[in-house]
């Protein structure tokens, strides 16, 4: 999907190590990492949480003055600082003259989603037209399936991962049920093989192949929540339109964390929310992606006034003049105060550039990646050393910047542990801990940091159980 970078991360260290004269677990390499990292002054754009401020801390453990290291990107983005004076900006024109509001400022509320459309391009890899920003992504996801979904007695499935995000695996099952269709025989869940935790390329493209024609649909994650794969969309994509089938994605995980080209890979639909990598605020602005080979031929199912042309919206004279693609879709008028944090964030976006981000983003979890496997190498010798797993592929074109890591020692120590020492990460179900350094406002040092501390407590366990 993407070309790997001149330099792999193992190997940007070694070449650290060797002008260091140092050993690869030094600290010195992290902060010569944070040296030679361009893109380090963005965190200054953002509130990083002090551990003092944090509800599971034991100060016993830290200095309270000191920021958290904040893994958890892939959940909930840190706020960006203009976040707020852009939400006060938008407080002072309602309070200053009401309605005008509507058609002043450089946000005017009934254009405001479409003012910072155009910030969103390059994340997605689209043309403005193809992208609405509205509502959530499931929200989303249901307008784009009553579109999209039109099964016929012989091409009636839909096509989606094993454990996909609950919320989509519920959106697939009540359109299915919509349909009057059996969820059991119309819902085609593609399962990893026995003893693996990741889906290998060739079994999804086999499905595609021998099922193809009975698939209406293909719903997959851009990036999985739990396991953190970074599906192969550019060939799925391929695989399932020579069959005759859509293909969409959940980018949730995967916008604002890895390079997306949904026009040119030609895919068929997509939607995503903006409170994880895109750093919205939690129930941010969600968007929806519908390629424009589609203009002429697919049609909202439910339609509301802002899918009106704007020329003629305010003649009220209840004939509809759809707006062609993805635009028509929009049922209401765009919240102003999510527009406001969305696009405090996409403005950092636009500086930085998605493809900078993911060339520090692949070495910042390469180094975590390095510094774990170091510590905690199946290969070693040492039988009672406990034991990190990471399940999360080693491929740079395979994840983003989430690694899923599980553990010999009882996860729900290892987590709270964590948690007490001001690392702000999760734990998932069944038993994985997801740590997700962002390089928007995320460093070297926070990595370097967080291994010490995984080390201390994975210590302790040991001495605590023998």
């Amino acid at each position: 999907m993407e070309p790997s970078p001149l330099e792999l991360p193992a190997d940007t260290v070694q070449r650290i190590v060797s002008q260091l004269r140092c050993h690869p677990t030094d600290e010195r390499v992290a902060l010569r990492l944070d040296e030679e990292d361009k893109l380090r002054h963005f965190r200054e754009y953002f509130y990083i949480p002090k551990v003092q401020d944090l509800p599971p801390i034991d100060l016993s453990l830290v200095n309270k003055d000191e920021n958290a290291i904040y893994f958890l990107g892939n959940s909930l983005g840190l706020q960006p600082k203009m976040v707020k004076t852009y939400l006060e900006e938008e407080l002072d024109k309602w309070a200053k003259m009401g309605a005008y509001g509507h058609e002043v400022g450089k946000r005017p509320w009934i254009t405001a989603d479409e003012s910072i459309t155009g910030l969103m391009t390059d994340i997605v890899g689209a043309n403005e037209k193809e992208i609405a920003l509205m509502n959530g992504l499931t929200v989303n996801l249901h307008l784009l399936l009553l579109s999209f979904f039109k099964p016929t007695p012989k091409r009636y499935k839909i096509l989606l991962e094993a454990k996909a995000f609950p919320s989509d695996h519920y959106a697939v099952e009540s359109q299915l049920q919509l349909h009057g269709l059996n969820v059991e025989k119309s819902m085609r869940i593609i399962k990893p093989r026995e003893g693996e935790e990741t889906l290998r390329m060739e079994d999804i493209l086999e499905v595609i192949e021998k099922e193809g024609d009975s698939i209406a649909v293909i719903l997959f994650s851009g990036v999985h929540f739990y396991t953190g794969q970074l599906f192969n969309i550019p060939a799925i994509t391929k695989a399932g339109q020579a069959k005759g089938c859509f293909v969409g994605f959940d980018l949730a995980h995967a916008v604002g964390n890895v390079e997306l080209h949904l026009h040119d890979w030609g895919v068929d639909f997509a939607c995503w929310c903006s409170y994880k990598y895109l750093n919205s605020g939690a129930g941010g602005l969600a968007g929806a992606f519908v390629h424009e080979k589609h203009v002429h031929t697919i049609k909202p199912a439910l339609v509301g006034w802002f899918g009106h042309e704007l020329n003629t919206r305010f003649k009220m004279d209840n004939k509809l003049q759809l707006i062609p693609g993805a635009n028509g879709f929009r049922i209401s008028n765009p919240p102003i105060l999510l527009v406001c944090s969305l696009h405090a964030s996409l403005e950092i976006f636009n500086q930085a550039t998605v493809k900078a981000l993911r060339r520090k983003s692949i070495l910042l979890t390469g180094y975590l990646e390095y510094l774990i496997k170091h510590y905690y190498n199946k290969d070693k010798a040492e039988s009672k050393k406990p034991i990190v797993n990471i399940i999360t592929p080693p491929h740079i074109e395979e994840r983003g910047c989430q690694l899923t890591l599980t553990f010999s020692a009882p996860v729900k120590y290892v987590f709270q542990e964590l948690e007490k020492r001001g690392v702000v990460c999760d734990k998932r179900e069944p038993n994985g801990i997801r740590v997700a350094p962002v390089p928007l406002y995320n460093s070297f040092h926070d990595v370097y940091k967080f291994v010490s501390l995984l080390i201390s407590i994975l210590d302790a366990a040991e001495t605590k159980n023998s």
